[in-house]
């Protein structure tokens, strides 16, 4: 399973890079509006730095803004230009599937976001998506089983055999990414906290701590 990080903050994205398990970046604009970047020129440059952070074959993924096929073509078509780790994601609409099906057929990848149902997962895997991304958090918050949508599109996907990657999206805890790795899913995308939160646990620290004590101990 791959490691995103879901941010546009570069110190985390950097931090996330020296731990050596990162494998790519989300982002959307309301993460953008978060770390106060605005302007079209501003946040074309801001993807740039991430790509450059992250380095090569670390796909990037940058949302289109338009809602009409035409603005999205025109818009996916500038952001793939912008850098070869660039993925252009993609809401799942009507327009949205006509695009990425465009997109599939240009060859340039694309990261179908906003989904909630397996209905959606099979028409993005159809129209040709790179990512599907259904979002865990937002389906528990109105009590549905984020997890279970995960499961459920595995499956499909696997009895179908389609090439489309399951990207967990609106990580929220480190047991998120357990169960969307028991899941089935091919890559998970989470901010910082959450992929430092599997680091913890009472048992390493007390044993790291025993054995520190026990060479004080022993070396004087």
């Amino acid at each position: 399973m791959l490691f995103f990080i879901d941010t546009a903050n570069l110190n985390h994205i950097r931090e996330a890079a020296e731990l050596g398990i990162l494998d790519g970046v989300t982002t959307n604009p309301s993460l953008m509006a978060k770390e106060g970047i605005t302007g079209e020129a501003n946040i074309l440059k801001h993807y740039r730095e991430i790509c450059n952070i992250v380095g090569p074959d670390k796909d990037v993924s940058a949302e289109v803004i338009s809602t009409d096929y035409a603005g999205m073509i025109k818009e996916g078509k500038a952001l793939a230009e912008l850098h070869e780790n660039i993925v252009v994601k993609v809401p799942m609409t009507v327009d949205g599937v006509k695009a990425i099906s465009t997109f599939s057929s240009m060859d340039i990848k694309t990261n179908c976001t906003l989904v909630f149902s397996a209905g959606q997962a099979i028409l993005a895997a159809k129209a040709g998506a790179t990512y599907l991304s259904p979002f865990i958090g937002r389906i528990d918050d109105i009590t549905w089983d984020g997890i279970k949508l995960i499961e459920e599109i595995s499956e499909i996907y696997t009895m179908q055999a389609y090439d489309t990657a399951i990207l967990a999206a609106s990580i929220r805890t480190p047991l998120h990414i357990v169960q969307a790795a028991k899941a089935g899913a091919d890559v998970v995308t989470c901010p910082l906290s959450a992929i430092m939160g599997l680091f913890k646990h009472p048992l390493t620290d007390i044993g790291l701590a025993q054995f520190l004590a026990d060479h004080k101990k022993a070396n004087g």
